[in-house]
Parts: structure tokens; sequence; C-alpha cells
């Protein structure tokens, strides 16, 4: 990058204050402006998560060296000071959004511990009319040392180098997807063939698995780890995800970006709030605001029931959870339809994905489940074929529900968060492709774009890593992992009880208390 104005920390306070998004990347002061964060196809939050941070590592780990070459105009200035940035709060982490210059407080704050932010409801509507101040961006102090953080951080950039170097960018298209490709071809034909042949279960069967093998690579392209060309990642996952899955592809990369950057936040991150069905941590008793959703998690009393049922009801709700992501998919395509902001990634991505969706209920609702001839056999197909695709919901929670939710705050680096609130389930190679490779999700966690069939190799370096910075490599077996997120959703489901009750007691003794007081 070229050299820039020297620019002072107050300076950037006040542009934040004023509404200017501004990032710390490599020592130059980054403005997005308003644009492209509309247009950013990581979304918009994947952004405000990290104003007034150094999101140097996130941005590398992000990004194609070609896309980095882009971020120089974006640059207004550098650093003036030669000391690690001390981190400000980000405006959205502290509930403000702000739209054309004017400021919304969506949500309090509080800090239940000194180095932890959460967002509650907001408790006084006239908040909404004012505008944050240096307080309202300053954390609170953090436990961690920043000078550590930041030798994290650039230990982290070596690393990156070495797999960079080692050339585990380079996808293994024939030795990786070829077994993969015969795998699809082969369920595929399995399901058709059974089908054909009024075998309607076992055809159900082999489809469900069908699906649940390509949604892992869906999941590479969304990552931008098969071609690594945006264009062609996302016109294949559209094909795979949209017309042949039913889901959203857009919705699940803006989804998922922000689960891997604010990973396990109860407030941020949206793979891990699930009320009512599912809590990890009692934090979710406080009617937590999701920055994500942009409302209010309230623990009302049909989540009270589902939490304190939740570790006998977890196998259950997974077994029907591609249900939800149906949900979820068809909601954020019906909003998108009203966005009016540039669309993220072009509309004809979102034409295509509208598109994909009716055709995938066309051929799976109309042509096979119709096929059926009753509709006993027809929900039986469907509730099986939904049903085989559960053990890729159960894996996917297992890396993360049993690790930390605690609130480190900005001053943690990007390689100390993922690695303490993320896992690695062991198995053996010859199984991994029934977990899609993502088993190692530590590695992925740190190396997102990393193709998945590069992650073993790259895991190894990843361990010399964190041994040579001290940090911990989590991984427990898929047995042992099962064992720890049923004790997690159990601890969980104790204290909404214990809560309950006390609120009883409570209840009951200032009912007693008035009618003593009348009774005088």
């Amino acid at each position: 990058m070229a050299m820039k104005e020297p620019l002072t920390r107050e300076l950037v306070v006040e542009g934040i204050l004023r509404g200017q998004h501004l990032i710390i990347y490599n020592r130059h002061i980054l403005r997005i402006p308003k644009f492209w964060l509309d247009a950013h196809p990581g979304g918009s939050l994947a952004l405000l998560h990290f104003v007034g941070r150094d999101a140097t590592s996130e941005i590398d780990a992000y990004h194609s060296d070609q896309t980095l070459q882009l971020v120089n105009k974006y640059s207004i200035g550098i650093l003036a000071d030669e000391k690690p940035w001390e981190p400000l709060l980000p405006p959205i982490a502290a509930g403000w959004t702000v739209e054309d210059g004017k400021w919304t407080k969506q949500a309090a704050t509080f800090h239940p511990e000194p180095s932890q932010v959460f967002l509650v409801a907001q408790d006084s509507p006239a908040l909404r009319d004012s505008a944050p101040t240096k307080f309202d961006i300053t954390p609170p102090p953090s436990t961690l040392s920043l000078h550590v953080q930041n030798q994290h951080d650039i230990a982290y950039k070596r690393l990156h180098k070495r797999i960079t170097d080692a050339g585990l960018y380079k996808t293994p298209y024939l030795t990786g997807y070829g077994p993969e490709f015969i795998r699809y071809i082969s369920l595929g034909a399995l399901s058709f063939v059974a089908y054909k042949s009024n075998w309607l279960m076992t055809s159900a069967f082999a489809l469900g698995l069908l699906w649940h093998q390509l949604m892992f690579f869906a999941h590479d392209l969304g990552h931008m780890g098969v071609t690594h060309n945006w264009v062609l990642d996302r016109l294949i996952s559209i094909v795979v995800a949209d017309f042949i899955g039913g889901l959203s592809i857009g919705w699940w990369v803006d989804n998922h970006n922000i689960h891997h950057l604010v990973t396990n936040h109860p407030s941020h991150d949206p793979d891990i709030e699930h009320l009512p069905f599912f809590a990890i941590s009692p934090k979710f008793f406080s009617n937590l605001y999701s920055s994500y959703y942009g409302r209010i998690m309230p623990l009302d009393a049909a989540a009270r029931f589902f939490i304190s049922l939740q570790h006998k009801l977890f196998y259950v709700v997974m077994l029907f959870a591609r249900f939800n992501l149906y949900r979820l998919s068809y909601v954020h395509l019906f909003y998108r339809a009203f966005d009016t902001r540039r669309s993220r990634g072009g509309r004809w991505a979102y034409a295509l994905e509208v598109f994909g969706v009716a055709f995938f209920w066309y051929w799976f609702g109309w042509i096979v489940l119709r096929g059926c001839g009753t509709w006993q056999k027809a929900l039986m197909y469907m509730v099986i074929s939904h049903v085989t695709t559960s053990p890729l919901h159960v894996q996917i929670v297992l890396s993360h529900f049993s690790m930390s939710t605690t609130d480190l705050g900005p001053t943690e680096s990007f390689p100390d968060r993922q690695m303490r609130t993320t896992s690695d389930v062991v198995c053996s190679e010859s199984v991994a492709f029934l977990h899609g490779g993502l088993h190692l999700q530590v590695t992925h966690h740190l190396f997102p774009r990393l193709p998945r069939h590069n992650l073993r190799k790259a895991s190894q370096m990843v361990k010399e890593f964190a041994k040579e910075e001290g940090l911990v490599y989590a991984e427990f077996g898929f047995v042992e992992g099962n064992k720890d997120v049923l004790g997690v959703l159990r601890q969980v489901a104790d204290q909404v009880k214990l809560v309950a009750n006390v609120a009883t007691v409570e209840a009951r003794d200032a009912v007693n208390k008035k009618l003593v007081q009348a009774a005088g």
C-alpha cells in the first residue's frame, strides 16, 4: 500500500462517532463507504463487527490475494502510533446502528463480567434519538494482554504463509472431488432406480444421503474453497443448494460468515441462537438482543419449557432440523425481495435462487412426492429423506455447543478466539467423508477458504502453532463430543429450572406479603 497521512486515535474515534465505518488493516485505516457496506458479498454485519478494531487477520483469512489488492482504495491514512492498536468496541456490539448519519439505539448493553459485552432489551425508548459517545465505544477493561494477543496475530500470519507456501490453497480436484462426485452420482442413481422400482423408502434414504453429502460441497462453494472464483463458486452452489436441496445458499453464506467471525457469542452468533428450543448458556436467560436477527430473544414460557427438556429433546429436534433450514432460507429470500439496496453479489444470484427453490419444490414436491401414490407414502418419503440428513446437524453443533460462550472483548486475537470456541471431532481418515472433512473445524475456522481435502495436512501445522503459542487445540471423539454437548444442555436445563423455582417462590412470598398487609 502507498504511504498515507498519519491519523491519530482521536481522529478515528471522532470519525466513528460521526457515523463513519472505520476498520484497521495492516495499520491502515479503511473507510468503508455505504455502497460497499450494502454490496459486500460477506454481508454488512461482517464489516460492522470490526468497526474500530484491527481486522488484519480476519481480512487476510477471508480474502484472496487478488481481492486484498483492492483494499488499498479504501485507505484514508495510517495509524500515527506505532504501538499495537487498542481496539474500540464496534457500535453494533454496543447496540447502535447508523443509517445516513442518523444513529439508532437497538439495544442496551450490560457487562456481566469485566471484559464481556452483551446486548439486552432496550429499556429506554428515549435513547433511540440520541447518539453514541466515546464511552459507548470504549470496551470494558480486558483481562487479556494486548501485547500477547498481537504476538499471536503475528504468529498466525506466519502460519498462514506456511500453509500458502505448502500449496494447501490449491484444490485437489481429482483426488479430492473425484471420489466425491462418484459418491454423488451413485446415490442419485440409486435413489432414482429405487423410486422407479417402487422401493420408495430405499429411494428416500438414498436421496437423504445425497443431500447430506452435497451440503458439504455447498459449504465449500460458499467459502469460495473450490474454484476460488466468486461467480463460479456461487453459480455452482446455487445449483447444489437451491435447485437440488431447496435451501438458499445466499442465506447460508450470510449466516455462516457471521458465525465464523463472532463464534459462540450469544448476542451475535446466529449458529447458537436457537431459542426457544436450545440455550447453551445461562446468558440466554437475560432476554438477549440478537444483532443478526435484529430482535430480542425472550426467555418466555415456551423457551423455559423446551430448555428444561433440551437434553432429552436434542436428537428429536435434530431429526427435523432441515425443515428449520427451509424456514430460515425462505424468510431470507422474502426480505431480500424488499431490499432496495444494491444487491449483494448481484441481482442475478438472487433471481436464480428464487427460481432454484421453485424448481426444487416442482421436482421434489410435484413429481416425487405426488408420484408416491398416496399421501401416507408421500409423508413417509418426506420424513425419511429429511431425517436421513440429521447426522449433519448433529455434527454442526458438536464443534461449538460444548465450547466457551464467554466474550473476552475486542482485544482477543482472531486465532485465540477461534481456538477457544471451536473443537475438532477425531475420526479415522477412512470415514472422514461421513463428516464431509469438516470434523477438522479448528483449522477450518482459522482458514475458512482452505479446500477441506487439505485440512488434515494443515491441521498438523495448526497443532504446532498452538503448542508454540501456548494455545489449546481442542479435539474429542464423536461419542465423547455428544456426551459433552448433552452435558452442557443438561446443565443449562437444570439452571433454567432453578430460575423458575426461585421466581415461583418470590412470587408466592410477594402474594403472601400483600395478603398480610391487606389483613393488617
